[in-house]
């Protein structure tokens, strides 16, 4: 299954400036978002803890 969260326009705005308007809605959207509860779930434990540590991402 080919997830778009790999090319999101709005991940693309908190990976270049996380305090910015849209990448603090992305950061906080992730939190429920099931397009993303699918992609991270997917990723292996390694890919998991990288996004984990980027994203400050701790819920699955």
């Amino acid at each position: 299954m080919a997830h778009t969260c790999e090319n999101c326009k709005f991940r693309a705005h908190y990976d270049k400036n996380p305090k910015s308007l849209l990448g603090r809605f992305w950061r906080w959207h992730i939190n429920f978002c099931p397009g993303w509860k699918a992609f991270f779930t997917c990723q292996g434990e390694e890919k998991k803890t990288e996004l984990r540590e980027k994203y400050k991402f701790n819920k699955y």
